[in-house]
Parts: structure tokens; C-alpha cells; sequence
């Protein structure tokens, strides 16, 4: 199973992104395909966050055009959503340990850690952060 992490959804909703065209593609070859995929429900909230930041676009997107986009992604037949279940803690806390993760580290060890509890083959991401972990194949589908 294939999960898609926070910079693809963004870079797929957002048409002023250079990678706009390639993450659009990647994204609706996904949701119209019959394999399953993944979205992580703390990659939705950052989604979100980050798609209506004032700061980060000028201008934002409108919070109801970013909730449609995740209703869209969502209607995927195919579509898992991966969130914390019982034994998360453990897989985190050693995570964090083993990577010294800290700051804005702590948020890409949650998403690893989701990934291995839910058993993802492959994390598309084009964050170079992820590599620290090689429990995880990270792949960046907009590059050859």
C-alpha cells in the first residue's frame, strides 16, 4: 500500500505549485486506480493547515475549497485512512529514540511510525527528512 504524505496533497490542490501537474497526476492515478492507497490523518489536518496558511500562499485557499479537496481524495474507493490505534506509543516512542528526533522532527516520526503499524510499502513524499528512517521506503514520484 502506498501513502501519500502532506507535500503531494498540497503541491496536487494548489495550481500556482511547480509540481502542481505531476503530484495532480500521481494523486488522481491513485483515487481512480483499484490498489490501495493511504492518507494519514495527521497529513489531512497539516493539508489543511498549510493549504489556508495567509502566510505560506498569497493568497490562501479558501478554507470550504481545501475541505472539498479532502472530500474529493476521499471518495477514492480505494482510499485507507491511517490513524493511531493502541499500539502506536511503543512504535513512536522508539522511533523518536532511535532517530533523536526532536522539534519539527516529532511530526515526521508520527507519520513513520503510522506507516509501519499500518503496514505501508511505500511513503510518496518529496520530504528528504524521511530517509533517517530506513524501516521505511520513501519514494518522490515527481522525480525521475
Amino acid at each position: 500500500m502506498i501513502a501519500v504524505d502532506t507535500n503531494l496533497l498540497v503541491y496536487a490542490h494548489r495550481e500556482d505549485s511547480e509540481w502542481h501537474v505531476a503530484a495532480a497526476d500521481c494523486l488522481t492515478r491513485l483515487a481512480e486506480g483499484k490498489t490501495r492507497w493511504a492518507v494519514l490523518w495527521p497529513c489531512v489536518h497539516e493539508f489543511v493547515a498549510i493549504a489556508t496558511h495567509p502566510r505560506i500562499f498569497a493568497p490562501p485557499s479558501p478554507l470550504p475549497a481545501a475541505l472539498d479537496q479532502v472530500d474529493a481524495w476521499l471518495e477514492s474507493p480505494a482510499v485507507v485512512l491511517l490513524s493511531e490505534e493502541a499500539d502506536y506509543w511503543p512504535t513512536l516512542r522508539k522511533l523518536l529514540g532511535a532517530a533523536r528526533a526532536v522539534g519539527p522532527k516529532v511530526h515526521d516520526t508520527r507519520i513513520v511510525a503510522l506507516c509501519l503499524l499500518h503496514g505501508v510499502d511505500e511513503l510518496w513524499s518529496a520530504d528528504r527528512d524521511f530517509h533517517r528512517y530506513p524501516q521505511l521506503k520513501v519514494r518522490n514520484p515527481l522525480i525521475g
